[in-house]
């Protein structure tokens, strides 16, 4: 391996991922404005693809610099539901909105991976997976979000696919990394491609 390898963030979900593919590399999270840089992209109309790809390639970039030499992975997601971007929910009346809404509908994350060496973007990806929520009365969402309490706001979907939110769905059209918000096939490819990991 010729550069280290470094995951441009804090989620424990992602560096699990990453540890459990037998990955050999550092978490160290960007120091970025999400907000700052998402504000400008909604007033323009960006779509949530580009939302998710813009904060990946910042995420890589800024740590990037900070680390030369280093192969650094960005990556961020979104949720859409249509054109509408959700964000993470502010409390718990916030979260029983967004599963209102979400309520026999179809929604769409995308996991956007960005690998950025010395300030350059290297390479990008979006993948997208598709989750259909099944109805759900309003009594159902309350002691739903009872039970599973403060876990409901550290998503943005108000839901955790691998704890009690899978009651929620119907159906699911994507893949489990996707899902979490590391998209690990095409990263693990690309990382082949690149001489990072044996092929």
């Amino acid at each position: 391996m010729t550069a280290s390898l470094i995951l441009a963030s804090s989620s424990p979900f992602r560096r699990m991922l990453m540890e459990n593919a037998g990955l050999t590399f550092s978490a160290i999270a960007a120091d970025i404005d999400e907000r700052a840089i998402e504000a400008p992209l909604e007033r323009e109309g960006a779509g949530p693809d580009a939302v998710a790809l813009v904060l990946a390639k910042a995420k890589a970039k800024e740590v990037s610099e900070r680390f030369p030499g280093s192969l650094v992975i960005g990556s961020d997601q979104t949720m859409s539901l249509g054109s509408e971007v959700f964000h993470k929910p502010k409390d718990r009346a916030d979260a029983a909105n967004h599963l209102s809404r979400l309520s026999g509908k179809t929604h769409r994350l995308n996991s956007a991976i960005a690998f950025a060496k010395d300030g350059d973007i290297l390479w990008e990806h979006v993948s997208h997976a598709e989750l259909t929520m099944r109805d759900l009365s309003a009594e159902f969402i309350d002691r739903h979000l009872m039970r599973v309490g403060e876990r409901a706001l550290g998503s943005v979907g108000a839901y955790q696919l691998e704890g009690e939110g899978i009651q929620l769905f119907s159906g699911i059209d994507g893949d489990y990394f996707t899902i979490l918000g590391l998209p690990m096939l095409p990263l693990l490819q690309k990382l082949r491609e690149l001489g990072m990991i044996d092929g």
